[in-house]
């Protein structure tokens, strides 16, 4: 029996408002996502997702997403993609060809599939690959949130193997990567093989039996974003905050309110970096808020001073909808909201915190401190 199943435009909507709002910055784009459920459901497609025990333990699952930067392309790209005489031969459906590709080089066809990550984009695809496909989509994904990296997926770290992979992307490339020594040259293959599509490729991976899969599966986490995103509706329309109502089914705490006073970003290695500047309104006037991105939002500074890190999410919205945003399109002279989350249990473990997860990943010589602490007393 289906869990969760998207049935008008509004659903859609919903789903993919609360799905932003879970995608840190990052996660794939709403016009993304919403034109492939919006095609979905002009052809009839069955959207809907089931429980994870409804799923075999001897079922044959995977995984599949969108790689890439979500940087925007510039006029040199164009040219490129003009230059080689690409055209686009499958869109929207890459993702499927993807899963295909996977069970025919395995001589075992792909019988479930799993979200990687929450975001307007990265969740949708998947649901609508299974409705294509006609295997089920389980009530879950392995990160809670939008990663930049397979090593903050909960396969990864619960030391699973996400190899082999198959990458196919929009202009009908295909690759089958049978090996890789380990998960961060997986990462480095996938994001070259984006760079050479210009972009972006859809890969299909972390093949699991079901038993395994639900091991590691961050379970609910489709339902949570079409509940958060019909609660926000529903405040909207009653006048109400939409991002308190969001805050009070996802969990979290408003972090900071202003105007994005600088943005700085560069396209590089398959990921978008950046920062951005808010100054504080309102009752945060008179202070500042630093936003460090990988894709996704990851390092804050309140004042100077080190503040939430990833794990933990953050996530800007705007005020008056609560919509949220991606740090492709967020400008500067923009109003947000900052709202803070918990990450996942796994992500905080000392190992998972210096290896795959935590500022130091990133870069930083930052010690991580759990949001709740810093939360405490506000």
């Amino acid at each position: 029996m289906p869990n969760g199943r998207l049935k008008t435009p509004e659903d859609c909507e919903d789903f993919v408002r609360g799905c932003l709002f879970m995608g840190t910055g990052g996660g794939g784009s709403v016009e993304w996502g919403m034109g492939m459920l919006r095609t979905a459901l002009h052809e009839g497609l069955d959207l809907e997702w089931v429980d994870v025990d409804d799923i075999p333990d001897e079922t044959s699952t995977a995984t599949c997403y969108g790689m890439g930067s979500i940087a925007p392309k510039g006029p040199e790209i164009e040219e490129s993609i003009a230059k080689m005489h690409l055209e686009d031969r499958f869109g929207d459906d890459s993702m499927a060809e993807a899963v295909k590709e996977l069970g025919r080089y395995l001589g075992d066809p792909i019988g479930c599939l799993v979200a990687a990550e929450l975001g307007a984009g990265n969740t949708p695809a998947p649901l609508v690959t299974a409705a294509r496909l006609g295997v089920p989509l389980v009530d879950g994904d392995y990160a809670g949130r939008a990663i930049p990296d397979e090593m903050q997926g909960t396969p990864f770290l619960a030391g699973k193997d996400s190899w082999p992979f198959a990458s196919v992307d929009q202009w009908g490339n295909v690759a089958i990567v049978t090996y890789t020594v380990n998960p961060h040259m997986l990462e480095r293959i996938g994001k070259m093989l984006a760079v050479a599509a210009f972009g972006t490729t859809t890969l299909a991976s972390t093949v699991l039996p079901g038993s395994e899969m639900k091991e590691i599966l961050v379970r609910g986490t489709l339902s949570k974003c079409l509940a958060i995103g019909r609660a926000m509706r529903s405040a909207t329309e009653r006048g109400e905050d939409p991002i308190d109502a969001a805050i009070a089914v996802a969990g979290g705490w408003r972090l900071f309110e202003g105007i994005v006073t600088k943005k700085d970003w560069e396209d590089r290695d398959g990921y978008m970096f950046g920062t951005l500047e808010i100054t504080g309104s309102g009752s945060y006037e008179g202070d500042t808020l630093r936003v460090w991105f990988k894709n996704e939002n990851h390092v804050t500074w309140l004042n100077g001073q080190p503040w939430v890190c990833s794990p933990d999410l953050v996530t800007l919205a705007y005020p008056l909808t609560g919509e949220g945003t991606t740090n492709t399109l967020i400008a500067e002279g923009d109003e947000v909201v900052a709202v803070g989350m918990r990450g996942l249990e796994e992500q905080r473990t000392p190992e998972a915190l210096d290896g795959a997860t935590g500022p130091r990943y990133y870069g930083f010589d930052l010690a991580y401190v759990p949001i709740e602490q810093l939360m405490e007393g506000r």
